[in-house]
């Protein structure tokens, strides 16, 4: 992780941050530490799938809580007092595309999901929209070729 870019995430982003975080070290990992007991417990631990599964998932939940330790001291808030009338991180666009309109909220890059309409700064659709107006329009590169995007809306 870059040391001087700051994680920049929305209220409930850093909310859903600091549940999962809570939820891993409060209750997975104590869950995950009492089943690698009782694999231990088993027996021969060369031939103990299951002390080895237990095992790599601790590791893995240990590495997950390490990394969210990290980010959550790094986070810095989105200011929501944007500029109005420009997009702008922490704000919901309202685009024309393909006929149709789309609403996405631009967010942090930890925030971004693209099954919940969530699109981080950094990609290129929410690099062409950011200082943008109603009314304009942007022309994004996709897999399926150029797509052109209007803004009808901001908030």
């Amino acid at each position: 992780m870059d040391k001087t870019q700051k994680i920049l995430v929305t209220k409930e982003g850093l909310e859903d941050l600091k549940k999962e975080y809570d939820e891993l070290l409060n209750l997975k990992r104590p869950e995950a530490v009492e089943r690698l007991a009782q694999a231990r417990n088993q027996g021969d631990l060369s031939e103990n799938s299951e002390y080895t599964s237990a095992k790599q998932d601790l590791a893995f939940m240990d590495g997950r809580i390490a990394e969210l330790e990290q980010v959550l001291h790094e986070a810095k808030l989105i200011s929501v007092n944007h500029k109005k009338g420009l997009v702008d991180l922490g704000c919901k666009v309202t685009l024309h595309v393909n006929g149709k309109k789309e609403v996405f909220t631009i967010v942090g890059e930890w925030e971004a999901n693209p099954m919940e309409k969530k699109i981080s700064h950094s990609s290129p659709l929410g690099k062409a929209l950011l200082g943008k107006r109603i009314g304009e329009k942007v022309e994004v590169d996709a897999p399926v070729g150029r797509i052109l995007y209007k803004v009808l809306g901001i908030e």
